[in-house]
This record gives structure tokens, C-alpha cells and sequence, in this order.
């Protein structure tokens, strides 16, 4: 889901931002600039602000359920995306290409709560849509999230 910014959108540059913060460690500041955020856009905003923002929050929380219903907002809010939205922010964006991570975090997410057959689900959605992924650095850490994942349910 990461890209780089093509075109001007306050609210991206906002999350890409908060997400840099996440990335460096900065967790309660990423959460609090997310919920800041969340407060503007709320769960019926542009889908391509609510999917990004649910995918980025998921992964600053703390409590496994909390962070399996952020990655159900991504999920529900790539449901109404669009490709032309998605390629607005960056022209090589689709919605498809966005399916294997979020259902990767949706089988992580179940995983950790002990419901392996939900994460089955959700990890078999992710390898039918690993074909949307390119044969860079993102797709191959999604691969590689999405053969670990399967070796560790198999054991």
C-alpha cells in the first residue's frame, strides 16, 4: 500500500507523514496524528483516505482486536475504491494491488487471536490476489509475509 505521492492531497501527505513517525518508532505520536485524522474523515470518507489511514492505525495498536478492526475499515473501505481514486494519488495504484496486504493483516490479525480458521480464509484471499502484486520489494515482503504465515498455520 505504500506509494509515492504523484499529485497534492493534504490528507495523504498528512498519513504519509504520521506513517514515517510509525516507522521510526514513534508510535503514540503516529496514533495520535491517525486519530486526528480519523476525526476529519471518519469510516464514509474518501475510501482512499480510509483505507490507507485504517491500514496505517492497525498497525500502531496494542490490543489485537482494536488492530484486526482497523484492518476490517481497510478491507471494507478498498470495497468502495476505485482504480481511477487510487491512480489520482499515484497512476500505478489499483485496488487489487492493495487485496494481498490487507488480507495478509486480516490473517495476522485472526492468527493472533486464535482463530485459525478466519485466518485461513484471509490468507487463502491473499494468494489469489498476489498476481496484482509487481516483482519489486513490496510484492516480494508481501510473498515472503504471506509464505511465513502459512508455514507457521501448516505447523
Amino acid at each position: 500500500m505504500s506509494a509515492p505521492e504523484d499529485t497534492p492531497d493534504p490528507v495523504m501527505t498528512r498519513l504519509l507523514a504520521a506513517q514515517e513517525m510509525a516507522t521510526a518508532g514513534e508510535r503514540d505520536a503516529a496514533a495520535a496524528a491517525f486519530a486526528e485524522v480519523w476525526a476529519e474523515v471518519g469510516e464514509d470518507g474518501d475510501p482512499l483516505h480510509v483505507v490507507t489511514l485504517a491500514h496505517y492505525m492497525a498497525d500502531v495498536q496494542d490490543d489485537p482486536r482494536a488492530e484486526l478492526e482497523w484492518d476490517l475499515r481497510a478491507l471494507r473501505a478498498a470495497e468502495r475504491l476505485t482504480d481511477g481514486r487510487a491512480q489520482e494519488h499515484h497512476a500505478a495504484l489499483s485496488v487489487r494491488g492493495f487485496l494481498p496486504s490487507l488480507h495478509l493483516n486480516l490473517a495476522a490479525d485472526h492468527t493472533k487471536l486464535g482463530d485459525r480458521d478466519a485466518a485461513l480464509r484471509h490468507l487463502a484471499a491473499a494468494e489469489a490476489a498476489v498476481p496484482a502484486l509487481a516483482d519489486d520489494g513490496y510484492g516480494r515482503m508481501i510473498r515472503g509475509g504471506i509464505d511465513r504465515l502459512r508455514a507457521e498455520l501448516a505447523g
